[in-house]
């Protein structure tokens, strides 16, 4: 009698791998690697944009199940919710977040806030950094509200 358990024989298909390989045999494709670095270098700017306005950041890229927000920054009790784009122009990154994305990042923002208890903002808004190559950030206080 073997030690193996039945899952945990190859099935001979397509997909199947033999078990105790490495974790995962998918390697990224280059094309995602790129636009995962850019997304990072992008957010990193915007955050440094953000940090000379005089926000303190207070998260990157958190991620909840119901969806993630790249920046979340506070100045005196204003509480922001940023959604960074980056595109080669900045007019293209300012159309390119959705509505699906907009109730993504909305959802996210009511979880981080549950978490968070008590807190001292009484403002919140949601806000958009757009990021292009060789430009400055630019800042849209207010991109979009809790309603889309």
């Amino acid at each position: 009698m073997s030690n193996e358990r039945p899952f945990d024989r190859p099935t001979g298909g397509p997909r199947a791998r033999p078990v105790g390989g490495p974790a995962s045999e998918r390697v990224p494709q280059p094309e995602r690697q790129v636009a995962f670095r850019l997304g990072i270098s992008a957010e990193s700017r915007a955050a440094a944009y953000l940090i000379a306005k005089g926000f303190r950041i207070l998260a990157r890229r958190w991620r909840s199940p119901v969806g993630e927000i790249d920046i979340i920054a506070a100045r005196r009790h204003l509480l922001i919710f940023v959604e960074v784009k980056a595109r080669a122009k900045l007019d293209d990154a300012a159309w390119s977040v959705t509505d699906r994305q907009r109730a993504r990042i909305v959802a996210a923002a009511e979880a981080w806030l549950a978490r968070q208890g008590d807190h001292p903002f009484q403002d919140m808004r949601f806000d958009a950094v757009l990021v292009a190559p060789g430009r400055i950030p630019r800042h849209i206080p207010a991109a979009f509200d809790a309603d889309g």
